[in-house]
């Protein structure tokens, strides 16, 4: 069991319960290095801190390198001795790839259609077969730092002293590989670090080292998921040599037909636009994109499966399509859809239309299977790019995950998928946006912003490997939601599901998503209530731990005379507004209503509209716009969209006074 007080050696795949991680860590950091003070002479909270330091001085690596790479990998976590989602343990990520790689489909999982559009007949993807043969040296570090340290994988898997001295081999030896000295001089150690990411090419290596010396002029303080408490001291004028880069034998990768920043590694690998069986053809449209039609969502998605047997997905014309993946270990993107065009993805043909699909390498139903830092901040600017270019709000209103993408209608509601899921880090995300969740309204608002401490707020999920099992307790950007306020009291139903509500990871009937706003129904004491699917809904929101804050913005409630008012998954024009030859798309109302007298926050305003493409030829697509406007609310754990003639919109104001 995790948190013995003896190290352990477990059968390479197998993932043990996990515990007091701080306890597993007290333990291990118990072993000193050669060259290091004996740890237990120092605070438990200050032994990661120690293992840097004796790594340093074992092996020659500036100790702001160390902490530099191990913040960029893993924010100096630990994880329990859990992998990454590419296999990387410990706070430096050395990567075991066949102890930890999971191959699924996220696509062609479920009964969602990712086109998401009745007009062509529902696409079924199937899985394509899982590649085979040797893994690449990013995937396999953790063997290479067993043959350089002596240790056994088991420990530098287990071990967090052992894995930073496995980091630190493995960078002292990019360094003599370069044929530079063991210098003391962190800016000497600019082309070791970028050997250290495992990239094969020169931009992504760059990249990488570019993060982590950005991190090390920066600095950083930060307590671990293990209590560990570890500083890394600014040094604003480091000015690292980049000149030895070109001694580390990377190939070089041209990033031309990309659409990303200059400040990450990026390369064009096509999504094929092509006819095939009887009149068919994939995986993707094309378009004029956003002189035809706007660009008002960005759609995160988590790929379900390792990096190679995705990029062979999106490469065949017979499955779907993404505009981009982002590969964990170092944050390397691939485009394969162009901003213009429309990309497969996202479940809901209105969505699609208008918005762009990020792939990141990972799994939803395994909460320890963690995502590294590098990819999060390559992610994000990509993300602040696109926004930028494409007028997008960086706000839960349209940087959505895949989970909160609408049914098209009331039959594809329980088909829809459920990634990123509830272990995606969206508080930390925004902050690398650079648009942080804070509160923006006064103590009594009438709208909050769900906001929990993820590293502390661990809510309880089941079913991340055996339906009705508990997952593994971890760190959550998921808020439960009650009938009343008591955590005895039945979990809230969602209508549309047809099912009781559950703890199931896959199941977000009863939970909000960090990031999104509600408007406040009630408060009792700790307790808050929000208007949610029609119903008052509950949760926890301790005052000296919220689960929310107080929020600015607008809600709609039905127009003055109507009982209630219908929900769309999608915002289509009025019959009326489509010209000969493109057939009017039903108004389908979900199966819930929003009922008077309940509030809901506003995420903008927009026209009805359709991209009418059902042919291989692109020049017979057509946009078709009407008169009627819609408003997107937060309904439920989805976004949904009501008719502006509908309801009323107003400023949110204070909320109703609550019980004790």
């Amino acid at each position: 069991m995790r948190g013995s007080a003896v190290e352990s050696v477990r059968p390479a795949g197998r993932r043990r319960a996990r515990g007091a991680v701080g306890a597993l860590a007290a333990a291990t950091l118990t072993l000193p290095l050669l060259g290091a003070a004996p740890s237990e002479a120092l605070p438990v909270s200050a032994r990661l801190q120690q293992a840097f330091a004796a790594a340093s001085a074992e092996y020659g690596v500036p100790q702001s390198v160390l902490l530099g790479v191990s913040y960029l990998q893993s924010r100096w976590d630990t994880h329990g001795g859990a992998p990454s989602v590419t296999g990387g343990y410990g706070p430096m990520h050395l990567t075991d790839a066949r102890t930890a790689l999971a191959a699924a489909d996220h696509h062609g999982r479920g009964t969602e259609d990712p086109r998401g559009d009745e007009a062509r007949p529902a696409l079924r993807p199937e899985a394509l077969p899982a590649r085979s043969g040797a893994l690449p040296a990013r995937l396999t570090t953790l063997l290479e730092a067993a043959r350089l340290t002596g240790m056994s994988a088991e420990r530098l898997r287990e071990d967090p002293a052992a894995n930073v001295a496995g980091g630190a081999a493995l960078l002292a030896e990019a360094q003599r590989e370069l044929g530079a000295p063991a210098s003391g001089d962190p800016a000497d150690w600019y082309a070791a670090v970028a050997r250290f990411s495992g990239a094969d090419d020169s931009a992504t290596a760059t990249a990488y080292a570019n993060d982590v010396f950005a991190v090390i002029r920066g600095g950083e303080t930060r307590t671990t998921d293990a209590g560990q408490r570890v500083a890394l001291a600014a040094r604003p004028g480091l000015a690292p040599d980049r000149s030895m880069v070109r001694r580390a034998g990377l190939r070089t990768a041209s990033a031309a037909g990309t659409e990303c920043p200059e400040t990450v590694s990026c390369t064009w690998i096509p999504a094929p636009y092509e006819q095939f069986g009887d009149d068919d053809y994939g995986n993707h449209d094309l378009a004029n994109r956003p002189a035809s039609q706007p660009i008002r969502y960005i759609v995160v998605h988590d790929t379900e499966g390792a990096w190679e047997g995705v990029l062979d997905m999106v490469q065949d014309p017979t499955y779907v399509s993404w505009n981009y993946s982002l590969r964990s270990t170092d944050g390397h993107i691939a485009q394969h859809v162009k901003a213009k065009d429309v990309a497969w993805h996202a479940g809901n043909w209105y969505v699609n239309a208008g918005s762009i699909g990020l792939e990141h390498e990972g799994f939803l139903a395994e909460p320890d299977a963690w995502y590294t830092e590098a990819m999060y901040r390559s992610s994000a600017r990509l993300v602040r790019y696109l926004a930028e270019k494409y007028d997008i709000p960086l706000d839960r209103h349209h940087i959505l995950g895949h989970d909160t993408v609408p049914g098209t209608t009331a039959a594809t509601v329980p088909g829809m998928h459920t990634d990123p899921g509830p272990y995606w880090d969206w508080r930390h995300y925004f902050e690398l946006l650079g648009s942080p969740l804070e509160a923006t309204a006064g103590k009594d608002a009438a709208l909050v912003t769900i906001r929990p401490d993820y590293a502390a707020h661990r809510p309880v999920f089941t079913g991340c490997e055996r339906a009705g099992e508990p997952c593994a307790v971890h760190g959550s950007s998921a808020v439960r939601l009650y009938s009343d306020h008591d955590e005895k009291s039945p979990l809230i139903r969602d209508i549309g599901l047809g099912s009781a509500p559950t703890t199931g990871v896959n199941d977000l009937s009863s939970r909000v998503s960090t990031g999104q706003q509600f408007a406040v129904a009630d408060r009792w004491g700790d307790w808050t209530a929000i208007w949610y699917l029609g119903q008052k809904a509950w949760f926890r929101n301790p005052r000296k731990q919220p689960t929310a804050v107080p929020a600015a913005g607008r809600t709609v409630t039905p127009r003055k005379g109507l009982s209630s008012v219908p929900v769309y998954g999608r915002a289509y024009p009025e019959a009326s507004a489509y010209p000969a030859g493109v057939p009017a798309q039903a108004l389908s109302p979900l199966p819930y209503a929003l009922p008077k007298g309940q509030k809901y926050a506003v995420g903008g305003e927009m026209p009805g509209a359709y991209y009418h493409a059902v042919t291989f030829d692109a020049s017979r697509h057509r946009v078709v716009t009407g008169k009627d406007r819609y408003y997107q609310i937060q309904f439920g754990h989805r976004i949904a969209f009501v008719r502006a003639a509908d309801v009323t919109v107003s400023p949110a104001g204070k909320a109703p006074r609550g019980g004790a």
